[in-house]
């Protein structure tokens, strides 16, 4: 099923030109040939055509590749950009007028992607400016290693090494080489690279539908950039899986598609296609380098990673591999100011990772400190049952929580206090010190620290380490239930002035500050501590259903509209409603067994 997608433009006729004025508004050392629409030329604001000194390095086609190719125009890169219509080819007067406005005496080179109407547009233009005067090269880039040969005339695409060639071009001629000097390094760069891509959705086109060409689960192998089908299509892989198979392709011996065998050094370039996030890109980054390296014997002396030809919203990515020594090295590391290109990592590199450091504390506890008792008192199984017990309420509540946290969060609340829950049912197995309630309160803090992540993980590890100082007041060695609400006042405290919430804010405040107070009052009456822990939960659980009638004043539910909310209790309470109660009907269940 097609349906129209979703663009922030005005006319689809128009978004090449808008583009360019964007462009050209936020990178003052670029501007634009005055032909729209018919000429669309992006060039450098410091570069005369008749008084420019060194070769002019030009290069172009359709647009949609974004920052391709007019995000490469500066200094030590391209001189020119010349932008087709989205995925068509530049027209000749528009090439043309590229090579008027920027060629001097030096002359220029085109470099030109692999296919067939930039080959002839540019190669028409190339003719014409020629006998006009004007000295032209052109080197055509096909760096495409999906499609098994032969492949008849048309021969193999250009796709993202081309930025590859043009940073080594653009170099070369900065340093004031002749045209013919260029070229030629152009021309090595060109066989040394190559590229495959994967593809995890169609493109759309500006003003036109969204196809559904590629369905759910599946992925495109060997794409073009134009949105073309790719040489086959297959069930989505993990990243490590498709990583591998599209580096065996670019280096396969069988195609020899690029001159690179084991020992060779190279550079690695991962290429986004328009909506891949720069997390997965930077996965596949971490993946592609050990791989070249373990598997194919490969020196990997550069990495550069981002969305630098593009196709549009595709979500996808491409790989380019390149042969380098160190004078291609030289000409990717020369300056450039080219607001788009990279800064990839070079020389030698320090340890990818290094040990954590080890809290103070940690590193003076002495082993018994930080291991469970051989031996439980009755306040230590009492205590190991209501923690367990609290922990397995919060991992079976996860799907609700999130759910929840769906309609008026960001959706993960029970997801991040799972990882907490099962931290700590795994750590309270071989460290917590049960027998002593302030340390076990403090590991508790350690676990979720150490796992949780956001504002839940800092404010749970808060309220433990507010609640821990409390207890270690006590010197006596039973912990009373007054000491207990002493703790849970502190932590509350604690929470409340670090994170900025109170009563009313539709918080976990809003659970365990009515649980307080029913527990303060019971025991200061003299109740059963037992009845009272219980009569508490109750107290939590009805301040967390309490929060659907509560305004947001904290966190991102503050963002959420009030008829939204009316109809949600807030995760964060509801999941400490839970915990408290499972733990108070523990103890209650412990005691009366006793």
């Amino acid at each position: 099923m097609d349906f129209h997608s979703k663009k922030l433009i005005n006319d689809p006729n128009d978004v090449v030109t808008e583009f360019i004025e964007g462009l050209i508004e936020n990178y003052p050392g670029l501007q634009y040939l005055d032909g729209f629409p018919e000429v669309k030329v992006v060039l450098r604001a410091d570069v005369s055509g008749a008084k420019y000194d060194k070769v002019a390095i030009i290069s172009g086609g359709g647009s949609g590749h974004e920052p391709a190719h007019a995000g490469f125009v500066g200094e030590g890169m391209l001189t020119a950009a010349i932008c087709g219509d989205v995925f068509a080819s530049p027209n000749v007067d528009s090439i043309l007028a590229g090579i008027r406005a920027v060629t001097g005496p030096m002359g220029c080179l085109l470099i030109v992607k692999n296919y067939t109407g930039d080959r002839l547009n540019f190669g028409l233009a190339a003719e014409q400016a020629k006998s006009e005067g004007y000295k032209v090269k052109m080197v055509i880039v096909g760096d495409d290693c999906a499609l098994p040969p032969p492949r008849g005339i048309a021969g193999r695409r250009g796709l993202a090494g081309t930025l590859l060639v043009h940073k080594v071009a653009g170099a070369a001629a900065a340093c004031g080489l002749p045209l013919a000097d260029v070229a030629a390094e152009a021309k090595r760069a060109s066989e040394m690279v190559g590229t495959m891509g994967v593809a995890l959705s169609v493109c759309t086109l500006p003003g036109q539908v969204t196809s559904d060409r590629l369905g759910p689960g599946k992925m495109e192998l060997g794409l073009g950039i134009h949105g073309e089908p790719g040489a086959a299509v297959a069930d989505l892989q993990p990243v490590d899986v498709v990583v591998s198979h599209v580096l065996k392709e670019i280096l396969s011996p069988e195609t020899n598609y690029v001159p690179i065998t084991r020992g060779s050094r190279v550079v690695l370039l991962i290429n986004g296609l328009g909506a891949t996030p720069l997390m997965e890109l930077m996965i596949i980054a971490g993946k592609a380098v050990p791989e070249l390296q373990l598997e194919h014997g490969l020196a990997v002396d550069r990495v550069y990673t981002g969305s630098f030809m593009t196709s549009l919203d595709m979500a996808g990515f491409s790989i380019s591999v390149m042969k380098a020594d160190q004078a291609i090295l030289d000409r990717l590391d020369a300056p450039t100011k080219a607001p788009n290109w990279p800064v990839g990592a070079e020389g030698n590199r320090p340890p990818a990772k290094i040990p954590v450091p080890l809290p103070p504390s940690h590193s003076i506890k002495s082993d018994k400190t930080l291991s469970r008792p051989e031996k439980l008192s009755p306040q230590g199984h009492i205590l190991e049952a209501a923690i367990e017990a609290a922990a397995t309420e919060v991992v079976n509540l996860r799907d609700n929580l999130n759910e929840w946290d769906n309609k008026v969060g960001d959706g993960d609340c029970g997801s991040t206090m799972f990882r907490g829950a099962v931290a700590i049912l795994e750590d309270m197995k071989k460290y917590y010190p049960l027998n002593d309630p302030a340390e076990t309160i403090n590991e508790i803090g350690a676990s979720i620290g150490r796992v949780m992540g956001g504002t839940s993980g800092i404010l749970y590890s808060i309220f433990c380490k507010a609640a821990y100082a409390k207890l270690k007041e006590n010197a006596e060695l039973v912990v009373t239930a007054l000491h207990w609400a002493d703790a849970l006042e502190a932590a509350i405290a604690a929470v409340s002035k670090y994170g900025g919430a109170s009563a009313g804010y539709r918080t976990l405040l809003d659970a365990l500050i009515p649980a307080l107070s029913a527990l303060k009052e019971r025991l200061n009456a003299g109740d059963d501590p037992v009845d009272a822990f219980i009569i508490s939960a109750e107290a939590a659980s009805a301040g967390a259903e309490s929060t659907k009638h509560m305004q947001a004043q904290a966190g991102r539910s503050t963002y959420v509209p009030g008829d939204i909310l009316a109809s949600v209790p807030d995760p964060g309470a509801m999941a400490a409603a839970a915990w408290y109660r499972a733990a108070a009907l523990t103890v209650k269940e412990k005691y009366n067994t006793a």
